[in-house]
């Protein structure tokens, strides 16, 4: 009876092994795939500007902003624009990041803090800071103060909101275990919460960093004799779009080495993940 059972079971199938899929969401990098976007949507840009279907009194050819830049670097004044510009920028977006880091801390981590400074972060927060850009120029005048307290004021907010919301989201049981450990409430925020939070806070530096590239230009709109912003201004007014493209390339390469130095910062401080 055991063998016709053996027989109606039929051959044994053969164990199939189950693929490893544990890394199945994590991005790997594939570095040559952004360089061929781009240079193939340059070079279909330059294509249309050259056969005609591009108007290059709407948008000129890659070739004549390049020109315009390297006409930039050879009058020196490029290196006049930029350093105006970053100078507000590394100014008004580190004292932003560094003062809401601060505050979130404050909000995350006391409840007379988050009682007092949440609803007004969250009032405050969704006021285009552009709108309060007068006001800066009444309080600090047209000079550099008031371009500095726009990029500053307007990086401030999303740095408290990230940071206060990434130490909500630190896994209460890993508090609950350093307490049961008889580590000390500081020992809990250095070697646990704030190391948990870090992830947000340096996401919402990445989103602060971009704002904090607007603001720049909106506020060297207004009276400011160099910087990017009053290169695009100028540009703008003679119709030189060739000089426009060309400020507006200077803003996107400030973006890109941002998020660079931001990732960098990522791999170096986030390596537990």
């Amino acid at each position: 009876m055991s063998d016709g059972l053996r027989e109606s079971e039929g051959p044994e199938s053969p164990a199939k092994p189950v693929p490893f899929r544990g890394g199945g969401f994590l991005p790997k990098p594939r570095r040559i795939v952004a360089p061929i976007v781009f240079i193939a949507l340059i070079a279909f840009w330059e294509f249309g500007c050259r056969v005609g279907f591009i108007s290059p009194l709407i948008l000129p050819a890659p070739s004549e902003a390049f020109d315009a830049f390297m006409n930039l670097v050879r009058t020196g004044l490029l290196w006049d624009h930029l350093a105006a510009s970053l100078q507000r920028l590394l100014i008004g977006w580190s004292a932003g990041t560094l003062l809401g880091i601060f505050v979130g801390t404050l909000i995350g981590l006391f409840s007379l803090a988050r009682s007092g400074l949440q609803p007004l972060v969250s009032a405050i927060f969704p006021v285009p800071k552009i709108a309060l850009l007068p006001l800066f120029v009444i309080w600090f005048g047209i000079g550099e103060g008031s371009k500095v307290a726009t990029i500053l004021f307007g990086t401030f907010f999303p740095t408290v909101i990230a940071t206060y919301g990434g130490i909500d989201n630190v896994d209460r049981n890993l508090i609950r275990m350093g307490q049961s450990f008889g580590l000390s409430k500081l020992s809990i925020i250095r070697k646990i919460i704030l190391p948990g939070a870090l992830p947000a806070i340096l996401s919402g530096a990445r989103i602060s960093a971009a704002i904090a590239i607007i603001l720049l230009v909106a506020a060297e709109m207004i009276a400011a004799e160099y910087g990017v912003g009053a290169y695009i201004l100028l540009a703008g007014s003679l119709m030189a779009t060739d000089q426009l493209i060309a400020g507006v390339a200077l803003l996107s390469l400030m973006g890109l080495v941002f998020a660079w130095l931001i990732g960098q910062a990522e791999k170096y401080f986030l390596k537990w993940r």
